[in-house]
């Protein structure tokens, strides 16, 4: 049996097919890049069509199959974006775009005043009354006049076209910000702050869940009209897994779009969780685990801006630029181009470099953005290991650290002296994905 792995990203779709041993097969890989909507002006829009993202993902699977790439197809599994969130009519169809984790502009409405006792609903959701998060984006959205009947995700919109039914996984439920990662259901308080019940949110899926495709999707791939379709995955939990990093020993360092440092620890249904230091949020994995981290709005897009925006070369060329650099030796940079990630309030446009002079070279300044990211990722490494009293091995991995050893040498300067290993795969999430899929997620692939 072969594996169909979707990656849902929010730069790019891919799909990509794995045996039986979760090897990846040769050539069965198919990618849509994507562009966001994004504001020129720094208002923090930050949106996608979901239809024109649906379209994205269908012609992928057209290209596999028409390669042949479907066939002997047993299990679909996902890997898709945290925190996005769609309006929809009475009839299921959007009322606007996806309201993506870029986004800046959602506040809380005047007046509000969020959770009762913050550091709790903290501990027990693994968030904030934050921007980022639905307690604050669903009333947001109302405000624009709206008049939602639902909310739903984007991997939820996309699914439910295909299948006719797709609930939300615990996974990407703890995205949102209300649920109770414990008891694994929505946190009351969390949809009386929303200004929601349960009958406007997506049902989440039963321990177990599987769907399949419907008639007309089935037809257009009749290879996977048998296949089974699983929960979907957070990209930052399916990354972990697919890393390697599956326990409280080894941290994932994860540089794509975004970056962000995780660590997977097990946390069965109704098991007591460890306490959450306030910088840190705690989402799921699945029904049997919990991931531990901090992300960042600066990663493969600040180091693709800062390429374009500088006038540099690309590949090895860019290399030897940074040759003679020795990081951390000169400008030096705040990379929230695109704000703050939770807990942080920082809006867009809020990037910072400094220490430059008129002999500084452009790739100087390159070089102090990306030291910038390094810089951010240990500091929250080091609150990290606190939670679990020990210095704790890294890898490193994503398709922006693939591209460029020499930021790859930086995180290895940064994170030192502890153990780092670096992932040479660029599609970890779909590799976790399939792994989560499969019920192996303990065990190494090959």
């Amino acid at each position: 049996m072969n594996v169909l792995a979707l990656d849902l990203g929010t730069s790019s779709v891919r799909a990509m097919v794995f045996d039986d041993k979760v090897r990846a097969r040769r050539g069965a890989l198919a990618r849509r890049g994507f562009d966001l909507s994004i504001a020129a002006d720094d208002s923090g829009t930050a949106t996608l069509d979901a239809d024109q993202y649906l379209a994205a993902l269908c012609a992928c699977l057209d290209e596999l199959a028409e390669a042949g790439h479907l066939d002997d197809i047993g299990l679909v599994a996902a890997s898709a974006q945290w925190h996005s969130v769609l309006p929809l009519d009475g009839g299921g169809r959007p009322l606007g775009p996806v309201v993506t984790w870029l986004d800046t502009r959602p506040a809380p409405p005047e007046g509000a005043t969020g959770p009762l006792d913050p550091e709790a609903f903290h501990q027990r959701t693994g968030a904030w009354w934050h921007r980022f998060y639905w307690t604050v984006k669903l009333p947001w959205l109302r405000d624009l006049g709206l008049a939602p009947a639902r909310y739903t995700g984007l991997v939820e919109y996309i699914l439910t076209e295909l299948l006719g039914e797709a609930p939300m996984s615990v996974s990407q439920a703890s995205g949102t910000g209300m649920l109770d990662l414990a008891a694994m259901d929505w946190d009351p308080e969390a949809l009386e702050i929303a200004g929601v019940g349960t009958g406007q949110v997506p049902t989440l899926a039963p321990l177990g869940w599987h769907g399949r495709l419907r008639p007309e999707y089935a037809r257009r791939w009749p290879q996977l009209a048998g296949a089974r379709w699983s929960p979907a995955v957070g990209d930052g939990a399916a990354s972990n897994i697919g890393s390697g990093c599956v326990d409280e020993t080894r941290a994932a360092v994860t540089v794509g779009t975004s970056a962000a440092v995780r660590l997977v620890q097990q946390a069965p249904r109704g098991a007591t969780l460890p306490p959450l230091p306030h910088r840190l949020w705690r989402y799921r994995v699945d029904d049997h685990r919990v991931v531990t981290g901090a992300a960042y709005s600066a990663g493969g897009n600040l180091f693709a801006w800062a390429r374009r925006e500088l006038r540099l070369p690309e590949g090895a060329a860019l290399e030897e630029t940074l040759a003679g650099i020795a990081p951390f030796s000169g400008a030096v940079a705040d990379p929230r181009l695109g704000g703050d990630r939770p807990p942080g309030t920082a809006p867009a446009g809020s990037g910072e470099l400094r220490h430059i002079g008129f002999g500084t070279t452009a790739t100087e300044m390159f070089a102090g953005l990306m030291v910038g990211v390094c810089t951010m990722v240990l500091s929250d490494l080091e609150v990290l290991e606190s939670t679990v009293d020990h210095r704790v091995a890294v890898t490193l991995g994503g398709g922006a650290i693939a591209a460029s050893p020499w930021w790859r040498r930086a995180f290895e300067l940064s994170l030192a002296p502890r153990e780092v290993a670096h992932v040479d795969d660029p599609e970890v999430g779909c590799t976790g994905a399939a792994l989560v899929a499969l019920g192996r997620a303990d065990q190494p692939t090959g």
